[in-house]
């Protein structure tokens, strides 16, 4: 269908954009196809919460009003595409070829779009079924793919949308084409786990440049967006720290979880410590500390520890463990001689800890909290609808209870969640108002990195503007002290965001 066989496709991938904006765009690049100003090309998007009609669209295909609709923050748009009302939201496949047709045929080109999405959910162990009725894609009647297409002087706009780890919930403000009674799915639904979206990217431009005869595109749609890529700070910091702990038989969750501001940490001379071993017993999927056998906790770390902070030259010490569900307290005690150790070595430093949950174990935590540290942080990691796929050993309302238990007793409690696991902006404002009501008035949010193929994959990559957005409205709900961004991490400048909480003094 396009001039010739080796032809090359433009695949992009605009990210996070308003529909309106990217049908703006559309239209543009199309007019400059259409006056072979511009090449063929495939745009990958995503929409923030949005309700689109169609061509064959209007009220009677909405359950809400456009008023009730904006009030849930969700956009309504009308557009130029065939079809009737569909639902765009974070995590959805979009796809938009904005390619001229030599073969003059729609038929064949609805075919083609339909086929190639076809094989993305074929990619994943589905094989999906077509409606003679009704453009799109099912699986056992359950509503997988939308098609919506436009056609001006042969150049195509607008396409298809699979759903892949959105929130089906926005479906229940529409009638899914056109009937009352029919049920939307999508992959991660029908799977029962997120699904890697950079994956299917990939599956689904492979397919479609076959279908319409383009050069294969290069695979990596997946592949770190320029805001990700970190400045290299060289070798000499980093052997120099590494040397240095290796001497002093000490461990660094930098190192463990392969934390991308390593070398930059490294070189400002600063690291967080990691106690109690390298080997944690849960098996979190967005970790990449080893987790296996544990041996006992080391008497002589603390005092080998405070050493090195000493050498170092530490103003804010911040201090962590692997998971020890194996010990009666979590390793407390040990969390607490660590405490006791750095006050007694460096009295004029700060201490910041990040603990595990220990089990909801009120003692444990009463153990660490009474060493008193300047910080306590304890992570939610994510919201709770994706605990189980992300960290199943884990409980959402037993680690709210460990950061209302610290707060309760003086100390500055704070916490951080990893974005670009599949949450949705009603999930993680929620849980910023779990937090707030847990006394936790210190916040972290970061970009989630899949350490491997093996753990839960990266959902999207979030740009530097939405966490932008999110410190804003974290400061507007009453949040202390914020650090956001993506290469953000739990200690991340901690030194930079320590502040005295309002609640009261942390060390006494």
């Amino acid at each position: 269908m396009t001039s010739g066989a080796a032809q090359k496709l433009v695949v992009e991938d605009w990210g996070l954009l308003a529909y309106d904006q990217a049908a703006r765009r559309q239209d543009e690049l199309a007019r400059q196809r259409a006056r072979g100003l511009a090449a063929d090309r495939l745009v990958f998007v995503e929409h923030p919460p949005t309700v689109t009609l169609g061509r064959g669209g209007g009220p009677a295909d909405l359950r809400l009003g456009p008023e009730l609709l904006a009030a849930r923050g969700v956009a309504l748009a009308h557009s130029d595409r065939g079809g009737l009302a569909t639902f765009h939201g974070p995590g959805q496949l979009v796809a938009y070829p904005i390619v001229e047709l030599q073969e003059r045929d729609l038929h064949l080109y609805v075919n083609r779009l339909l086929e190639a999405a076809a094989e993305v959910a074929r990619a994943f162990g589905l094989e999906p079924e077509r409606d003679p009725d009704q453009p799109g894609l099912w699986l056992a009647g359950r509503k997988l793919a939308s098609l919506g297409v436009a056609v001006s002087r042969w150049v195509t706009r607008h396409g298809v949308a699979i759903n892949v780890n959105n929130d089906l919930a926005g479906f229940d403000l529409i009638v899914p084409c056109g009937r009352p009674g029919q049920v939307v799915t999508s992959l991660a639904q029908e799977l029962g786990r997120p699904v890697d979206l950079a994956r299917a990217k990939d599956v689904f431009a492979q397919a479609f440049s076959r279908a319409l005869g383009f050069a294969a595109p290069p695979l990596g749609m997946g592949r770190k967006p320029p805001w990700l890529r970190k400045r290299y700070h060289g070798q000499t910091a980093i052997e120099q720290m590494e040397g240095r702990l290796e001497r002093l038989h000490l461990a660094t969750v930098c190192q463990s979880a392969h934390c991308p501001n390593l070398g930059e940490c490294f070189n400002r001379g600063t690291a967080t410590f990691m106690i109690l071993g390298r080997q944690c017993t849960r098996g979190c999927r967005f970790c990449a500390v080893d987790h296996g056998p544990t041996s006992p906790p080391d008497p002589d770390e603390p005092q080998r520890l405070a050493q090195a902070a000493a050498d170092m030259g530490l103003r804010h010490v911040v201090v962590t463990s692997v998971t020890r569900d194996d010990l009666a307290d979590g390793g407390a005690a040990h969390f607490a001689a660590t405490i006791a150790a750095l006050r007694a070595r460096l009295p004029q430093a700060t201490v910041e800890v990040l603990t595990p949950d220990f089990l909801g174990q009120g003692a444990a935590i009463d153990a660490v909290c009474q060493a008193r540290p300047d910080v306590y942080n304890h992570n939610v990691e994510t919201v709770p609808r994706l605990y189980p796929a992300v960290r199943p050993q884990a409980d959402y309302a037993r680690s709210l209870a460990v950061l209302a238990r610290a707060a309760a007793q003086g100390l500055a409690a704070k916490s951080g969640l990893m974005l670009g696991l599949g949450e949705t902006d009603a999930e993680l404002r929620a849980v910023l108002a779990d937090l707030l009501a847990a006394g936790c008035r210190c916040l972290t949010l970061g970009q989630y990195l899949a350490p491997s193929a093996k753990h839960a994959p990266v959902m999207r990559f979030v740009p530097p503007f939405e966490f932008d957005h999110w410190a804003a409205v974290a400061r507007r709900m009453g949040f202390d002290q914020v650090a956001a961004g993506p290469l953000v991490r739990s200690s991340y400048l901690a030194d930079q965001m320590l502040a005295a909480p309002r609640h009261g003094e942390g060390r006494r």
